[in-house]
């Protein structure tokens, strides 16, 4: 292997592709069909954060008691797994953003990068969300919602996974995570690698900009251009 392969950890949600809320809307009615409550939730509540933290999220607001919590957790996935399979055979549901699909197959075929996913979805969420046009198969390896509660605590199995199945060490500095959250570039900076913050979700390019990103971009459609961001 060269020196300095780069490493790019792909966030899934509003990055990769929009689901135009369909997702969110789908696991708090899996959570309240669990608790047999109503949820009261925003968007806010879902953008940048893991499938798990979400629903204990939830289940706590509504006064659940912590003992409960969990199980009840696991029934709300299964549930919300079943109706995401169950949408997402609906075609006009996934949406992939604008310049995802070239820049992929750009960076899958350059020797220079390893690519990977860094996301809140568990992983049968997120083979169930990038299986349009077979997105998943960019992606050898990945960190997902199964594998911790909070996203700073994934680039450590994304990392490890990685080194594993590419058979190179990755230097921090040659590590990114593209993401539209505040929480993926917290992070990354966190964890002290670079982060390519994306504008194409829910969140304004002015407060990602708050935070301090590596980079900021608008969006994934200048190929040449943020693969020549990726290299720095």
């Amino acid at each position: 292997m060269g020196m300095g392969k780069k490493l790019i950890l792909f966030d899934i949600d509003g990055t990769l592709i929009l689901t135009g809320g369909v997702a969110a809307k789908l696991m708090a009615e899996a959570v309240a069909e669990q608790a047999g409550m109503p949820m009261q939730w925003n968007i806010h509540d879902f953008v940048g954060n893991t499938d798990r933290n979400i629903i204990y999220t939830l289940l706590n607001r509504s006064g659940m008691q912590e003992a409960i919590i969990e199980e009840t957790t696991n029934r709300s996935i299964e549930n919300y797994l079943k109706k995401l399979e169950q949408e997402l055979k609906k075609d006009e549901v996934v949406t992939i953003l604008p310049g995802v699909k070239q820049l992929l197959a750009v960076l899958k075929n350059d020797s220079r990068f390893a690519l990977g996913l860094l996301t809140g979805n568990v992983l049968s969420g997120a083979q169930l969300k990038l299986a349009k046009e077979d997105l998943f198969s960019y992606f050898p390896i990945g960190a997902f919602g199964d594998d911790a509660l909070k996203r700073e605590e994934l680039p450590s199995f994304a990392i490890q996974r990685a080194e594993k199945y590419y058979g190179h060490f990755f230097d921090k500095k040659d590590i990114w995570i593209v993401g539209d959250s505040v929480n993926d570039i917290k992070c990354a900076q966190v964890n002290h690698l670079k982060s390519l913050a994306v504008a194409s979700g829910h969140v304004k390019e002015d407060e990602l900009a708050e935070y301090h990103p590596s980079v900021l971009v608008k969006n994934l459609k200048e190929t040449e251009n943020i693969i020549q961001i990726l290299l720095t």
